[in-house]
């Protein structure tokens, strides 16, 4: 891996951390609420819903070091081995768990299965925010990379929509990180939104939810709309909502 890779990667994990931290007290309140409360929220302030430290991460973040973990242990990828990690994060009661993953874990300590039945109600983003390790492992094994993403994504969320924002995002940092620039991603934003036009981010959504399509139409807005990370990390949290998410996934592909 180059310097110039490395500094990428680097930025792509620290940026997902410093968004998931900045964003994580705004969570659940509105752009309002946040305006009456910081003006802009621009600082690590910790507190909100989950009394946090400042610059203290959430599951975004702890999720994602879980999948790393299980890769780097061994050359070969094993959905058990991702299994039996997440299962030990749960037991460690982590600060914050995702309804929708939990209920994945769970069912996984239960009877060891790897994948969830596919479920209209398992749409929403844990799976794509935790996807970098992916990313990494497989940035010259494209077909690795779809395999993986889908596998790891599939033990807690299985809904098409969750799929191809996890492969497209994916897909996206892959641009970023061999440097191919900005127009290079754009192009496969454009081409997710013809194929799925409810992901069309022509404006941001305000209090984005944990539904995959207003993450990434949140996410996408504000990397498209600004012309450098601490500019696009900034617009997305504002908006609120979901904002360790948002704030994660924006701070993941601009950092990166």
């Amino acid at each position: 891996m180059g310097y110039d890779l490395r500094e990428r990667a680097l930025g792509a994990y620290l940026g997902l951390a410093v968004g998931d931290a900045l964003g994580a007290p705004v969570e659940f309140m509105s752009p309002t609420e946040i305006r009456e409360e910081y003006g802009v929220h621009r600082n690590m302030t910790g507190g909100g819903w989950l009394h946090l430290q400042p610059g203290q991460v959430t599951d975004d973040t702890q999720m994602c070091l879980v999948l790393g973990r299980s890769i780097l242990a061994d050359e070969q990828w094993s959905i058990i081995r991702f299994g039996e990690g997440m299962a030990r994060w749960l037991r460690g009661r982590p600060v914050d768990v995702g309804n929708t993953c939990r209920r994945g874990i769970r069912r996984f300590m239960l009877n060891g299965s790897t994948a969830a039945e596919a479920a209209e109600w398992d749409a929403g983003n844990g799976a794509c925010v935790r996807n970098l390790p992916v990313v990494l492992a497989t940035l010259n094994a494209p077909a690795a990379f779809r395999q993986i993403s889908v596998e790891q994504a599939h033990l807690t969320h299985h809904h098409p929509l969750s799929d191809i924002a996890t492969l497209t995002l994916g897909e996206m940092l892959r641009c970023a990180l061999r440097g191919d620039g900005i127009s290079s991603v754009r192009r496969l934003a454009d081409a997710l939104v013809a194929q799925y036009p409810e992901f069309d981010f022509k404006e941001i959504p305000q209090a984005p939810t944990p539904y995959i399509v207003d993450t990434v139409r949140t996410v996408l807005h504000a990397l498209f709309h600004t012309d450098n990370y601490k500019d696009c990390l900034i617009m997305v949290v504002n908006q609120g909502g979901d904002a360790d998410t948002t704030g994660a996934l924006a701070g993941m592909l601009a950092g990166g």
